[in-house]
């Protein structure tokens, strides 16, 4: 044995001597979800498409994060928990979170009009005398199009043609505000809202302005602010600044070895422009699993088409396992990067994945990754 290997050995013996039986069952509790994290992972960046991935658990009271591969192919540049990603839709699970503490603070009501809260009168915002509600935008029962401006729509449908996140970034550069309350006033609904359940990220940025009109301020500034005082989460926002901006995650579009711009912004950021750390992921994650009166609502089933299935804040609610009970989940995706949270209270577990690669199949890849940790999990050997 060398003079230092009997170093390390007698570093070890005086560590472990000093080293309660609770934290050396946290230890080892942590190393075999360390070792779990990197089985996993490994097995997803093995795929010639997923370069990188960014895990985050938390588990009966106990957090976890880990990195793995590289943001930009050849680099060597894991991610850390300072990386900014794009989240996506899961934007939209912390816009209904906002929404909820506004209908408890008695801001709104899920069975208000969508017009009393506008500044002018939507007359085609109903169909056969039925208007669309604040829960309908929320559970996506509104009729309204997945996206605006309509020509987003066929753009989207391609999603996998290399053409696409140009095309999306070109249509929405000088897109604002006022041009999305115009192309409000120009749809038309064709079915009673409340009915059936079409996917709308429209829905998402009325739901974002109706908040503005109701607490009278800029809706990112609510955001922010609710996000710092209610959960901690002091990194995660719409607009990055030129430093925060460096910290911004690269990502691939589908197969193309080329990296992929940045979405442009949508008119509010609320139905897919957030970004977010790992840290404060786990952070609202975390907080979703308190028994607090704003996470309780935000759960609420709002609508429920079948005993496997239902609709909260923009959660999607999952009755379909009953060994492991309700699962709250969503998945975010842009062009260069997916993402997907999921809530199990049963098992005091939730967990939130990411890729900086956004490509066909790339949701079903992180849904096994997850799904393997949380087996894992639930049944330790």
């Amino acid at each position: 044995m060398t003079r230092y290997s009997i170093l390390i050995l007698l570093f070890v013996i005086i560590s472990c001597k000093n080293t309660s039986k609770e934290d050396v069952e946290i230890i080892n509790s942590k190393n075999k979800v360390a070792q779990l994290f990197d089985n996993v992972a490994a097995k997803m960046i093995d795929d010639s498409l997923i370069n990188s991935t960014s895990i985050g658990i938390y588990h009966n009271e106990k957090e976890y994060i880990s990195h793995y591969g590289e943001l930009e192919k050849g680099k060597g540049n894991t991610p850390n928990n300072k990386t900014i990603y794009e989240i996506g839709s899961l934007s939209k699970v912390i816009t209904g979170t906002v929404l909820a503490n506004a209908v408890l603070e008695n801001k709104i009501t899920l069975e208000d009009d969508v017009n009393l809260h506008l500044d002018k009168k939507y007359n085609n915002l109903s169909y056969s005398n039925q208007p669309i509600k604040i829960k309908h935008l929320i559970t996506h029962t509104s009729g309204l199009p997945n996206m605006l401006p309509l020509e987003l729509n066929p753009i989207l449908a391609d999603f996998l043609n290399y053409e696409t996140p140009t095309k999306i970034n070109e249509v929405l550069s000088d897109y604002d505000k006022t041009d999305f309350l115009i192309d409000i006033h120009t749809i038309k609904i064709d079915t009673i809202p409340g009915f059936k359940p079409s996917y709308s990220s429209a829905g998402t940025e009325l739901t974002a302005y109706i908040l503005e009109k109701v607490y009278k301020t800029d809706y990112e500034d609510l955001l922010i602010n609710f996000l710092s005082e209610k959960i901690g989460m002091r990194d995660t926002k719409i607009t990055l600044d030129q430093e925060e901006m460096k910290n911004l995650a690269v990502g691939y579009h589908t197969d193309n070895s080329k990296i992929t711009l940045p979405m442009a912004k949508l008119p509010w950021g609320a139905s897919g422009g957030i970004k977010s750390t790992t840290p404060d992921m786990v952070k609202f994650i975390k907080y979703q699993l308190e028994n607090n009166e704003i996470v309780q609502e935000s759960h609420r089933p709002i609508y429920r088409d079948s005993d496997d299935f239902g609709l909260g804040y923009f959660w999607e609610i999952d009755y379909s396992d009953k060994e492991s009970g309700i699962r709250y989940l969503h998945h975010g995706g842009v062009p260069r990067s997916q993402c997907y949270v999921f809530i199990i209270p049963k098992y005091n577990f939730g967990a939130f994945i990411i890729t900086n690669q956004s490509g066909q199949f790339t949701a079903r890849k992180m849904n096994k990754a997850v799904k393997e940790i949380f087996d894992s999990l639930k049944n330790p050997e």
